[in-house]
């Protein structure tokens, strides 16, 4: 056996069975990382299950909601409907005199039986079809039966407005005035004054309505009163008056 190695059987070959070894080792990983990512997207598929439960949930909850706001706006329609059809039934049982072109008896409201809110909405009525005379009428007698009525400050308002829109300058400025000095809080304020300074420039009261037109922009700037004294304002510059 003169300087010859034996040859070893490959079950005994120290390299193979380190790789065999490694073989193994290599696999036991392979699963162990499978099994891992298996693990990871089972709890991933289980996360966006319970999303799309929640979310499921969330748009029946909207559905709901969407339905009981669709009856509510159903019954408010209903009930706005049966309210104004009573209203008209009224006008026309006991204001039609007044609405068909009659006349307004001192000291009687247009709708005598009817609540404030009847008797405003006739009066308005009346000074959008421009009877003015008959509105204005309305709306003073509206101040005497409903001082207190939360409709007060308009109809004091409008009144003016009857006054002015029929060219009578000088009675609507005193009751434009009675706006400012009655309800001073009124979201009408400010266009009283704008109308006052109308009813100054339509009076040839060139300082007073300049002085008007000024204090509306000042005390009321973010409002559309103010901005249409602004035009005014420059027409009046034009006019040079």
């Amino acid at each position: 056996m003169s300087g010859c190695t034996l040859l070893q059987p490959p079950s005994e070959d120290p390299a193979l069975i380190r790789i065999d070894e490694l073989e193994r080792r290599l696999e036991t990983i392979e699963r162990i990382v499978d099994n891992q990512g298996l693990a990871q997207l089972t709890q991933q598929v289980d996360t966006l299950e319970r999303r799309a439960d929640q979310l499921q949930g969330n748009a029946e909850m909207l559905q709901h909601d969407a339905e009981n706001t669709a009856d509510r706006q159903r019954q408010l329609y209903a009930d706005l409907d049966s309210r104004i059809q009573a209203l008209e039934r009224r006008l026309q049982g006991r204001g039609s005199s007044v609405l068909e072109g009659g006349t307004l008896p001192p000291g009687q409201l247009p709708v005598p039986d009817g609540s404030d809110r009847d008797n405003y909405q006739v009066a308005f009525e009346l000074l959008k079809e421009e009877r003015y005379e008959l509105a204005a009428a309305s709306f003073k007698q509206f101040l005497v039966t409903f001082p207190d009525s939360g409709l007060a400050d308009n109809a004091q308002y409008w009144l003016a407005e009857s006054y002015y829109a029929s060219d009578k300058f000088e009675q609507a400025l005193r009751d434009f005035q009675v706006v400012i000095d009655d309800y001073p809080r009124s979201r009408k304020v400010p266009d009283a004054l704008l109308k006052m300074g109308y009813c100054n420039y339509s009076l040839k009261q060139w300082d007073a309505a300049r002085v008007t037109l000024t204090r509306v922009q000042a005390e009321y700037p973010e409002t559309t009163a103010a901005r249409l004294a602004g035009q005014y304002l420059k027409r009046m510059d034009s006019e040079g008056v």
